[in-house]
């Protein structure tokens, strides 16, 4: 089998409200995502998407992910997507990082290897465990009143895990951190993430400020060297997210002790592949996962469902469904919302259906030449 043909599409997807992080430093109303479809010589078709949440989020962007698949497909093109790991090092061999660009492409290429052999990819990934997945809410910052009303209301959902965002001021971050851990739901739990806003000393002083509250704290610093100072100055649990890239961050974080948990975004980390190799080592080292999609169609989500129910639930916290976030669903089928909690589907490849002519028409086509 080969890759004959890539075709890629922009798809804009208006959030159903404005949303804001890293302290509110952060403003979103829509996103820009990237689809690609790889065509074989024996006709399997596989699907991935890279969706890096706008531009101001993370060094990725959506027209940096179209421009990379530019470079990348001349090595793609006439490859074997069944055997991902050999896409993946001609890919990092033809065009070092661009994470986001062969995140979508190693993506498909699982969706064909899945289909290929009429099993869905969590079968292939180690084996699919019999286990409801988590889904985390996700709180964007606002006043406290008003983030302990968006718990409550994701609660009466079917949501025990919520994602509140921290990080404009000290001040107004106890008082956030307060007034959720007072209106918390009883049997919640909760993860306050700063979304790399804060300094080292605002960190420390909030989490010394709010220690008997039973609660994680994810990504307090834009570097992993602040977060490291923050981990050792506090005692609460800690999330690193944007810190962890590569494989090689990873070990780093667990030799330094530098977090109880990370946030594993498939398209952040470069693809399933990749990731599937740093759940391993989570597995193995007693790290905690949030296992999710940067953002996205309820693809990205179902990709990220099918590497959390192939990992035993004793490793994970829980996970995120971005497409609910989402006004339009170019898609059928997929790890829907099952009242606070989601599964990977059972059909063969991710088992998302999309729906081709919604995505208007394609960006670019490379494909195999005479």
């Amino acid at each position: 089998m080969k890759i004959t043909r890539i075709t890629v599409f922009g798809y804009e997807m208006p959030l159903r409200h404005p949303y804001r992080l890293s302290g509110g430093r952060l403003l979103f109303e829509q996103l820009d995502s990237t689809f690609i479809k790889l065509e074989t010589d024996v006709g399997i078709t596989g699907w991935g998407e890279g969706c890096p949440w706008g531009s101001t989020y993370l060094p990725a962007f959506p027209g940096g992910i179209r421009a990379a698949v530019k470079e990348l497909a001349p090595t793609v093109i006439g490859m074997d997507p069944t055997g991902p790991d050999v896409v993946n090092d001609a890919m990092d061999t033809a065009l070092p990082g661009h994470g986001y660009a062969k995140s979508a492409i190693d993506q498909a290429c699982w969706d064909i290897a899945g289909k290929s052999v009429g099993l869905p990819v969590a079968a292939l990934s180690g084996g699919v465990f019999d286990q409801d997945l988590t889904v985390q809410s996700s709180i964007g910052t606002d006043s406290p009143d008003a983030m302990v009303a968006n718990i409550v209301r994701h609660h009466e959902l079917g949501y025990t895990v919520h994602s509140p965002k921290v990080g404009s001021d000290v001040a107004s971050d106890v008082a956030r951190v307060r007034a959720i851990a007072a209106g918390l739901p009883e049997g919640d739990s909760v993860t306050f993430d700063a979304n790399r806003a804060m300094l080292p000393d605002q960190a420390i002083r909030l989490m010394t400020q709010t220690a008997d509250v039973d609660a994680y704290f994810e990504q307090p610093c834009e570097t992993y060297e602040e977060c490291l100072q923050v981990r050792q100055a506090t005692t609460q649990p800690i999330i690193l997210d944007e810190s962890i890239v590569t494989y090689a961050d990873l070990v780093r974080a667990h030799a330094d002790r530098a977090c109880e948990a990370i946030g594993l975004k498939i398209e952040r980390v470069g693809g399933y592949s990749k990731a599937r190799r740093m759940r391993d080592f989570c597995v193995q080292t007693g790290i905690r996962m949030n296992i999710e999609a940067t953002g996205g169609s309820v693809l990205a989500d179902t990709v990220a469902t099918h590497l959390a129910q192939s990992t035993s639930q004793r490793f994970l916290r829980a996970t995120w469904l971005c497409h609910e976030m989402l006004t339009v669903d170019p898609a059928d089928g997929g790890a829907r919302n099952l009242g606070g909690f989601t599964r990977a589907p059972n059909a063969p490849g991710w088992g998302v259906d999309i729906r081709e002519d919604e995505l208007g028409e394609p960006l670019a086509i490379y494909e195999e030449t005479l």
